[in-house]
């Protein structure tokens, strides 16, 4: 499956303590699983920056992809950059 990452930044409003964003990312989590099943995480991580969170997930397709990066964006009132991404042993094949 291909790999995805997605960064978000949080809007000041998303929340206004950690128990807040403690149940912002519980929802959001729950609603991935029940609405994109296949989906699989690989990785999520709170990071410092300019942005809040960097995420790591496998999807079938782009349109599954989107969906959970739509997902974050309607719950969050975030902004997201999502990459596609790929292992260095695939990657390395496409290499002279």
């Amino acid at each position: 499956m291909p790999t995805y990452v997605v960064l978000t930044r949080l809007t000041p409003e998303s929340a206004k303590s950690p128990g807040e964003l403690k149940r912002l990312e519980t929802a959001v989590a729950d609603h991935v699983r029940k609405d994109c099943p296949q989906v699989k995480w690989v990785a999520d991580y709170a990071i410092l920056g300019p942005y809040d969170y960097l995420d790591i997930f496998e999807a079938p397709d782009e349109i599954t992809a989107a969906k959970v990066v739509m997902i974050i964006r309607s719950y969050g009132h975030a902004q997201t950059e999502t990459w596609t991404a790929m292992p260095w042993d695939r990657f390395a094949l496409v290499l002279p």
